[in-house]
């Protein structure tokens, strides 16, 4: 994807965010890795989507739905009014509850885009703290965060200065085996796990997403 089109991509999927209902409501969004390095053309586009987890649940939409449609949870892990507007984009886990991960990439992302995305309750900057922690201890480091990244959207206002930097490559960032060392990681560790981070990510194809629950 040649850069200024991801960017162009980033910019539409905010204009999605601001004018339509979404499954969940989203605090935060994210760019990390290649855009946020100023890389041209970039492999993939990595968003990063921070929401909120639903705190009212609506019993009777969510009976409703199971009744109408099979789905488990709408009213409570997304919210009843998406779900009424967009039934086609509803999307579930294994066990038939509605997955607000799932939910988001269906509405967000077309099928065959080379774009990854990332939904978590929590800040991007907690998450890529929580994923090293968990990846380290187990030595799966294809699991880590790539902690290069730019935050372009808090609470409905656009970082419109931030965008123009990113537009202009003018944001610098480490390495990745760099960046993963100012986190704490000694050197032989972080070049280990930027290789195995970077053979995963070569190995994604079309759209992808990951929900946490942090």
């Amino acid at each position: 994807m040649e850069r200024s089109s991801a960017l162009d991509r980033v910019e539409a999927f905010l204009d999605t965010i601001e004018s339509e209902p979404m499954a969940v409501p989203i605090r935060e969004v994210w760019v990390y890795g290649d855009v946020a390095l100023g890389l041209d053309p970039i492999d993939r586009l990595d968003i990063y989507v921070t929401k909120d987890i639903l705190l009212r649940s609506d019993r009777e939409a969510a009976a409703e739905f199971e009744e109408t449609h099979g789905v488990k949870g709408i009213g409570q892990t997304v919210t009843a009014e998406w779900a009424e507007t967009y039934p086609e984009y509803i999307r579930t886990t294994d066990s038939g509850h509605a997955a607000p991960e799932k939910c988001l990439a269906t509405h967000l992302l077309d099928e065959d885009e080379p774009i990854h995305l990332e939904v978590c309750n929590a800040s991007f900057d907690d998450n890529v703290t929580q994923r090293l922690k968990g990846a380290i201890a187990n030595e799966t480091y294809e699991q880590i965060l790539d902690p290069r990244g730019v935050c372009l959207w808090v609470d409905g206002q656009r970082g419109e200065e931030t965008l123009q930097k990113l537009r202009g490559g003018e944001l610098p960032f480490p390495t990745l085996s760099g960046a993963l060392e100012m986190l704490g990681i000694d050197t032989e560790t972080a070049t280990e796990a930027a290789a195995a981070m970077q053979a995963y990510r070569s190995k994604q194809t079309g759209s992808t997403v990951r929900g946490d629950i942090v």
